[in-house]
C-alpha cells in the first residue's frame, strides 16, 4: 500500500466566546473529543478524504470560557492496497499527518481570537482507541461520495 498526500482544507472553523465566570482557584478542564470519517470517491477509488475533527463545547455542567469545533480534511491518493489490514493502516497514518495541522489551527484560531492560546497535547501514537493495536477498524461502505 503506498498513499500520496493531496492537500489539506479546512471545512469548519469556528470559536464562539461564551460569557462564562470561572473562579481562579478553578482548574479548567478542556476535555477536547475528536472525530474523524474516511470517505471514498466512487468515481475514484484512489481518491480518499479523511476529516479530522476537534469540537470543545460549554455545557451548564462543564462550564467553558469558549466553544470551538474545527474540522479539517486531507485529501489522499491511495493505491496498492490489498486488504482491510493495509485500509487501516493508511487511515491511522493519515490521521497522524493531519493531527498536527489541526493542533496548528487550534493554536492559531484561539491566537487570533486574543485569548491565551489553547495548544492541544503532543500525541506520538495513536489518537483513537480503535487505532491501538488491537483491530476494531471498519469502513461504512455507505460513506461513500459520487
Amino acid at each position: 500500500m503506498k498513499f500520496d498526500f493531496k492537500g489539506i482544507t479546512g471545512e469548519e472553523i469556528s470559536f464562539k466566546l461564551n460569557r462564562v465566570k470561572l473562579n481562579p482557584e478553578d482548574k479548567l478542564d478542556i476535555k477536547p473529543q475528536f472525530s474523524r470519517q474516511v470517505r471514498k470517491v466512487n468515481a475514484n477509488e484512489k481518491l480518499n478524504f479523511v476529516a479530522l475533527s476537534v469540537k470543545i463545547e460549554s455545557t451548564e455542567k462543564e462550564p467553558k470560557p469558549f466553544d470551538i469545533n474545527v474540522t479539517l480534511v486531507g485529501v489522499f491518493e491511495v493505491s496498492d492496497v490489498r486488504n482491510e489490514n493495509e485500509e487501516r493502516k493508511f487511515v491511522i497514518e493519515a490521521t497522524k499527518l493531519l493531527y498536527p495541522y489541526l493542533r496548528a489551527c487550534v493554536t492559531n484560531l484561539t491566537a487570533s481570537a486574543y485569548i491565551a492560546p489553547l495548544n492541544l497535547p503532543v500525541i506520538s501514537g495513536p489518537i483513537f482507541p480503535e487505532d491501538k493495536d488491537t483491530f476494531a477498524f471498519a469502513v461504512n461502505s455507505n460513506d461513500t461520495l459520487n
